[in-house]
């Protein structure tokens, strides 16, 4: 397929429909939003039928197939937020803190980045490993310790115990819920997965359907932090896209040595290149609350996220196809 058809298909799928629209709201200056507590609800939702998937999954995979793709996972999670922050301290001047700070949303990985990803691999008609969200779990914290742990010397003059940020970070909400779902899937008996396949089910309509009003809020949270792009300025609107980008054509290559299926370095890909806005902003403002929140959260929310919806996921299907010669 060429590469106008694959971006056409894309961005004609209701989920960047459903994000474009809630941009559009936003713009227009609607009082529109979800509900809260039905936002949090589809979140915890989401997150956690992916987990569970996963350890389904999981539970059939050998380890001879998940450990050179689970190492190359961890290879990037070391590898990005040490890139940004090089990138932001060196190239833009940027304070420790707020390098740091950025570098740890980079370093991180977005989950619904990873499930718009997984969702377009299918309608292009693709298969990819089930362990997958193995990966994404793998790939949630050692960005974000990395990162903080640049800072860590300030936090511990001003009195701030690490300890306590990691524990944050592996008890917030996405840790528990992927992990958690993730371990009751790989130990539950596999006759109950037939009993919930229906409800819980990343590939079925009820997932794709609360995936859609999820990204109808994010686009009016993205389209609320538009205006933030005057105060980030022109380095932060290019660095938001053109290291993602990088980092996601280094995901792909890093997945097809380790073996992964067309879908899977897409998806790989599609992982590195994505900026965390949930797990990372709490650890951030604890660790180091000298760091500008409008920097990281406008970069990752406003630039980075739209980019990987709109164009950046058919990039990385493209140059996965391309390197694994299909």
């Amino acid at each position: 397929m060429a590469w106008t058809e694959v971006l056409t298909t894309n961005l004609l799928s209701p989920l960047t429909l459903c994000f474009a629209l809630g941009v559009l709201v936003r713009r227009v200056r609607s009082e529109f939003a979800l509900p809260k507590e039905m936002y949090q609800g589809i979140a915890i939702y989401l997150l956690f039928a992916l987990g569970l998937k996963g350890g389904v999954e999981l539970s059939h995979a050998s380890f001879a197939n998940i450990a050179k793709p689970a190492l190359a996972t961890l290879l990037l999670g070391c590898i990005t937020p040490l890139t940004t922050y090089f990138v932001l301290r060196r190239l833009g001047r940027f304070s420790t803190s707020d390098a740091a700070g950025i570098a740890a949303h980079y370093g991180s990985v977005s989950a619904v980045t990873y499930i718009a990803a997984n969702n377009f691999v299918t309608s292009m008609g693709i298969s990819l490993e089930g362990f997958m969200p193995t990966l994404l779990a793998l790939m949630e914290t050692p960005g974000i310790q990395i990162a903080l742990a640049i800072g860590a010397f300030q936090a511990a003059e001003k009195g701030r115990s690490f300890r306590s940020v990691l524990h944050e970070i592996l008890t917030g909400r996405t840790m528990v819920l992927l992990v958690g779902g993730l371990l009751i899937g790989a130990f539950m008996d596999a006759k109950y997965w037939d009993d919930i396949k229906g409800f819980y089910d990343t590939k079925g309509s009820i997932f794709r359907g609360a995936l859609c009003l999820f990204l109808l809020e994010m686009g009016v949270v993205a389209g609320d932090r538009l205006g933030d792009l005057k105060k980030v300025g022109a380095f932060l609107l290019a660095f938001g896209m053109i290291v993602p980008l990088i980092h996601g054509l280094l995901g792909v290559s890093l997945g097809v040595l380790a073996g992964l299926s067309v879908g899977g370095c897409t998806v790989l890909g599609t992982m590195a290149a994505s900026a965390s806005y949930i797990a990372a902003p709490p650890a951030v403002r604890i660790t180091l609350p000298e760091a500008n929140p409008t920097y990281s959260l406008t970069c990752a929310l406003a630039i980075t996220f739209p980019f990987n919806i709109v164009a950046g996921i058919p990039l990385y299907y493209q140059c996965a196809r391309y390197l694994a010669g299909a």
